[in-house]
């Protein structure tokens, strides 16, 4: 079995309680969500990114979408801020250095923002004087952080992230913390 979710910013990739941190409440969690049992993801979102995570019950399947040897490719939607323009997004195409990794070539354009896009709670602070321009990202790795880390480096921070797509299956049709099972 796999479940494709549409994980909301501020959900935690767990299904055990999440504690709560310096006296705020802990945040939800998947088991919030996805009321079966003996699930697990394949790959993880970060709390503060939405969009798409896969859930299995077969180990195997859950390898294969998660590990980057099978370069599965990765779609994201970021809103970052700035004026991005095609030409400043070449180092992303070409691999970035973060310090402790170099990416591999990433596949990045300029896009409007998606259609049937879901307001965020609480939406992304927004500054009057500077412009905010999405982007289509493709990556087959998946790192920690790295599509944030990514935009950061070459000067446009990401505000929003959601990941549209893994392989074939995307977001299409699936509402924020809604999911649907699918038969593997």
């Amino acid at each position: 079995m796999m479940i494709l979710f549409n994980k909301p910013f501020n959900v935690v990739c767990q299904f055990s309680p999440h504690e709560p941190n310096n006296g705020k409440p802990g945040h939800p969690t998947l088991k919030d969500f996805i009321p079966i049992a003996d699930v697990y993801a394949a790959g993880r979102l970060d709390t503060d990114s939405e969009g798409l995570l896969i859930l299995t019950d077969d180990g195997a399947l859950q390898h294969r979408l998660s590990d980057p040897k099978h370069k599965l490719i990765k779609t994201y939607w970021a809103q970052v801020e700035g004026a991005a323009a095609d030409a400043d997004l070449q180092p992303l195409r070409l691999g970035v250095d973060l310090g402790d990794f170099f990416t591999k070539p990433a596949q990045v354009k300029v896009i409007a923002e998606p259609e049937h896009l879901w307001p965020r709670h609480p939406p992304i602070r927004e500054r009057k004087q500077i412009p905010t321009t999405w982007l289509e990202i493709k990556i087959s790795e998946g790192k920690n952080r790295q599509v944030r880390r990514m935009t950061a480096k070459v000067g446009f921070p990401t505000l929003r992230l959601i990941r549209y797509a893994i392989g074939d299956y995307t977001l299409d049709h699936l509402a924020p913390g809604e999911y649907k099972v699918v038969q593997t």
